[in-house]
């Protein structure tokens, strides 16, 4: 690991489980075609998140990142390690976790409030109850009146704030990010960042977010972890962003500490894609 590796984390109440933790988890795949040997997409993977921690993994394509994410979630299972949630072994579908994926995974024939009150539904919480709390979610994330929308009438940037509500309206106590914001233009990317962290703010649920902007990355995180070219990628590096909270992910990204930071990491960050494109390139 680099030396901004063994700077000490923001105080955390360790008295309280990791909202996930990953020890020495492995992760293989069946060889495709002629192949003899499976394909290894993590290896030695030990990390863990912090209860109300928000934390960023970076690394180049094909380094393992939605894996990890699809490991906490409880997806996938590690083929070797362990992976616990809050204390407890995670065996199956993390009930605890909120996932955002990258993709728009909203549902096309209902509005925007149908969306976000849908996961409250299949829980079996009171129609009228789950309509007032919907609402108050719209007014939150900047859609008041907009709740009759479908979501071919709305922007990019409206529908991904339809499904971090309709993510965050069920109170998971981890919120798991694949690359939610990378088709938004960089205005629109900006404002839910912010958003984001605004939402985060108020409530401190833990994060693991996955990007491949690393301006992203220590503009929203407490830490970001690097994962090396795969394949058997594992972490190479782990940063604590010391920056002062809260944020304005375009003010942040001009102070001093900012640019220091992303030059470590990225020095770091380089050398690993230009590792995954030497390899993409020899086949």
């Amino acid at each position: 690991m680099s030396g901004a590796a063994q700077a000490q984390p923001r105080a955390f109440d360790r008295h309280m489980p990791d909202a996930v933790s990953f020890v020495r988890v492995t992760s293989r795949f069946a060889a495709r075609g002629r192949r003899a040997t499976s394909y290894v997409a993590l290896s030695e993977i030990s990390i863990s998140i912090a209860d109300g921690e928000f934390v960023s993994v970076v690394g180049p394509t094909g380094c393992g990142k939605s894996t990890l994410l699809n490991l906490a979630a409880g997806l996938l299972r590690p083929s070797e390690g362990s992976v616990s949630t809050f204390g407890t072994p995670l065996d199956g579908l993390n009930r605890k976790a909120g996932y955002l994926f990258q993709a728009d995974a909203l549902f096309p024939w209902l509005t925007a409030l149908d969306n976000v009150t849908a996961g409250l539904r299949y829980r079996g919480t009171n129609p009228v109850e789950a309509r007032d709390m919907a609402e108050d979610w719209l007014v939150r994330i900047g859609l008041k009146g907009f709740g009759g929308y479908y979501p071919h009438q709305m922007s990019g940037g409206m529908r991904k704030r339809v499904a971090l509500a309709q993510t965050l309206i069920l109170e998971p106590e981890l919120v798991l990010m694949d690359e939610p914001f990378s088709a938004l233009d960089v205005q629109t990317r900006q404002l839910m960042e912010n958003e984001l962290l605004e939402l985060w703010a108020a409530q401190r649920r833990s994060v693991l977010f996955i990007t491949h902007d690393l301006e992203e990355a220590i503009s929203l995180s407490d830490r970001v972890l690097l994962l090396s070219a795969g394949p058997a990628s594992h972490v190479i590096g782990e940063y604590v962003i010391d920056l002062p909270r809260p944020r304005d992910v375009s003010e942040i990204r001009l102070t001093p500490a900012f640019l220091d930071l992303h030059r470590r990491i990225w020095n770091d960050l380089k050398a690993e894609v230009l590792k995954s494109y030497e390899q993409a390139r020899l086949g």
